[in-house]
């Protein structure tokens, strides 16, 4: 990756294997060069802020290994690479799984990236609720390939604010208006899974540990910035 920097979501509670940079030498998916990012949740991975952040996952009921990048405003391109092993448990409802994610500082996100049964799709969300959703992706898209993601992103609270996403170089959504609420911006990518308290062990059996692999990971001022080694 380029043109940022990343530290691990939360300031407790990352685990070892939450993520690890592995090599195709050793057998590891890789969408360019010779490494990509492997993360991995496990039953219980959960964390909390360090004092005087008061965000706790595990009260929460949610779960997560991610990396979150810099704090920002005003225009943006943002880009990565994903693959999800074949695998993959996909069907985990009631629990929900999201693979990247733009956050407010301080608030919260502006837009998901949630993968279910049905697909990868694009959530937008305003004062914590969902207003718009767009498939990106479908399931057998996704599974056992590399799927490059894009995204171009106005970070303000003023109606010319946006975000366009292309997903393999076809633009799959184009939202337009207020895109924080002001905050500064910031993306975050991983794994995150929220609701894991619905999950039933006596109907739905062992809780699955999940993997995600990311290569590619870029941001910029300019397209060509991020689009290296994209479709």
């Amino acid at each position: 990756g380029s043109g940022n920097s990343y530290s691990k979501s939360l300031g407790s509670g990352f685990k070892k294997h939450g993520y690890t940079i592995v090599n195709k030498k050793d057998g590891h998916p890789v969408r360019a060069g010779e490494k990509s990012i492997r993360f991995e949740v496990r039953f219980g991975d959960c964390g909390k802020d360090k004092a005087p952040g008061t965000w706790n996952d595990c009260e929460g009921l949610r779960q997560r290994h991610e990396l979150s990048g810099d704090r920002f405003k005003g225009k943006a391109w943002y880009a990565y690479s994903i693959y999800i092993p074949e695998d993959f448990t996909v069907k985990v409802h009631p629990v929900k799984q999201y693979l990247g994610q733009f956050h407010q500082i301080n608030s919260w996100p502006t837009l998901m990236f949630r993968f279910g049964s049905r697909g990868y799709y694009a959530i937008r969300q305003w004062d914590g609720s969902m207003v718009d959703r767009t498939k990106l992706l479908g399931v057998n898209e996704m599974l056992g390939k590399w799927n490059d993601i894009l995204i171009h992103i106005n970070s303000t609270s003023k109606d010319n604010g946006f975000y366009r996403v292309w997903v393999n170089g076809k633009l799959k959504y184009d939202y337009k208006g207020k895109t924080t609420e002001g905050n500064k911006s910031y993306f975050k990518f991983g794994i995150y899974q929220t609701r894991v308290d619905r999950w039933n062990t006596t109907s739905m059996g062992e809780y699955p540990t999940e993997v995600v692999y990311y290569d590619e990971v870029r941001a910029g001022k300019k397209k060509q910035d991020v689009i290296k080694n994209l479709k």
